[in-house]
């Protein structure tokens, strides 16, 4: 009887140790989770935005999104700016790719939890080089990558 009451408080010490360390896991999770609709909307943007793109190129098309939900002249969150009437091109489809599905899900997340921002210069708006919109003459060009060129929209160009 001795030797199943030791291996018994042998269990339960491992047991009562081992608790805690299950218990506090969720208070040592990340506190910045990504709200589940700004996740999906702009794992959306990205692959359907900029599947084609790299990492970085896919990461500077996420910072727009995002310096557009911090600028006061577009809506306040991902969904709103990226549902936006006449601002993304991409319609809605089926998602063929879930390889760059889950790629675009990723730099998504990243960049929700807070990546640096550092790739566009602040840039709100961009376009591919297949097209040249005509507001792309009244903003200042901060860079290009991939086959995106990225402007800010709060730095006006003269017009003469």
């Amino acid at each position: 009887m001795s030797t199943i009451m030791s291996w018994l408080a042998r269990v339960s010490l491992c047991v009562a140790l081992a608790t805690p360390a299950v218990v506090a896991a969720p208070a040592t999770a990340d506190t910045k989770s990504p709200k589940t609709s700004d996740l999906q909307c702009l794992s959306e943007a990205l692959y359907f935005e900029a599947r084609g793109e790299g990492h970085k190129g896919q990461q500077a098309v996420a910072e727009v999104i995002l310096n557009r939900v911090d600028h006061p002249k577009f809506p306040k969150s991902v969904c709103g700016v990226v549902n936006q009437k006449g601002q993304f091109t991409y319609k809605k489809s089926r998602i063929r790719e879930q390889g760059a599905f889950n790629r675009a899900q990723k730099i998504a997340k990243a960049a929700l939890q807070g990546a640096p921002r550092n790739l566009t210069n602040g840039a709100t708006y961009f376009h591919t080089g297949g097209v040249k919109p005509s507001w792309s003459r009244k903003f200042e060009r901060t860079t290009r990558i991939g086959s995106h060129t990225f402007y800010r929209s709060d730095r006006r160009l003269a017009s003469n």
